[in-house]
């Protein structure tokens, strides 16, 4: 496991594309929507494995895939790697994750043997800190959106570019979010294909996969978490009726960033002059 810099990022050879769909190379697609219909029509029912088996065959050394260490984290990876071993896994690290979090993803990198890449942000947590503030304690959606774009959307963006993804698997699943009910098993995010494997997996379906293949959660889970991310902007879940998702920054928001359409300025590698 090692930390990647603009400097030692690994570079993978051809982008393949839907070459496997199509025949043709990504930017020829004339008309990609017409594309993802059938391939969604397709897949709408299909197992898991099969869903990653065609995104391996179509996108080649393109495919990546992104882990947060999260609270079922190991159903992804697991199920991930049982079909492509060495797939790149990115894993954003914040500096802000509990300690429990860096060793969950210590026990899940030796047991499954990741070929993890782990990437930051270009400005350090103490000078964000001395320059912008704790932004987690503004209690205001804005200050919550500039930390996740300097210590999460960018280093992904990075990370994406710089192992020139051509398409990203991802753990999201409809029932997480509002935003995430609207998506498709196979998409289009930005400049790259998105695949969700698990989107139609209920708590049942991660429970059951958990425990036929003998898969820890992450440590938090017994404390009442049922997701988490940075110490500072996670807690147990409240009362009954209270959603996962509103134990994440102050119930304020419900996504962090790193799965929404980005604009082209969004996009663009922050410079780490202007942070």
């Amino acid at each position: 496991m090692s930390v990647i810099d603009a400097s030692s990022a690994e570079q993978s050879g051809e982008s393949n594309g839907l070459h496997a769909l199509t025949g043709n190379p990504l930017s020829e697609l004339t008309d990609p929507k017409i594309k993802l219909e059938q391939i969604n029509q397709q897949f709408d029912q299909a197992p898991a494995e099969d869903v990653v088996t065609w995104a391996d065959e179509t996108f080649g050394d393109g495919l990546v895939m992104s882990t947060s260490f999260g609270i079922q984290a190991a159903v992804m990876l697991h199920l991930v790697t049982q079909v492509i071993p060495d797939i790149p896994v990115i894993w954003i690290d914040t500096g802000y994750l509990p300690a429990q979090t860096y060793l969950f993803a210590e026990e899940l990198t030796e047991r499954l043997k990741l070929n993890l890449k782990v990437y930051q942000s270009v400005i350090s947590p103490a000078r964000m800190e001395a320059l912008h503030g704790k932004l987690w304690e503004f209690n205001d959606v804005n200050a919550f959106n500039q930390y996740d774009q300097m210590r999460k959307v960018e280093p992904m963006q990075r990370a994406l570019n710089e192992l020139q993804a051509t398409a990203w698997l991802a753990g999201l699943r409809s029932k997480q979010t509002h935003f995430r009910q609207s998506l498709n098993r196979i998409d289009i995010q930005g400049e790259r294909y998105k695949v969700l494997p698990i989107l139609n997996w209920h708590s049942k379906d991660i429970y059951q996969y958990l425990q036929a293949h003998d898969l820890p959660y992450h440590p938090f889970f017994d404390l009442g978490y049922t997701t988490v991310g940075d110490w500072h902007s996670s807690r147990p879940v409240g009362t009954d009726d209270e959603s996962d998702r509103a134990t994440r920054f102050q119930g304020l928001k419900e996504e962090c960033g790193l799965h929404l359409p980005q604009t082209p300025e969004e996009s663009q590698s922050l410079d780490s002059s202007s942070l």
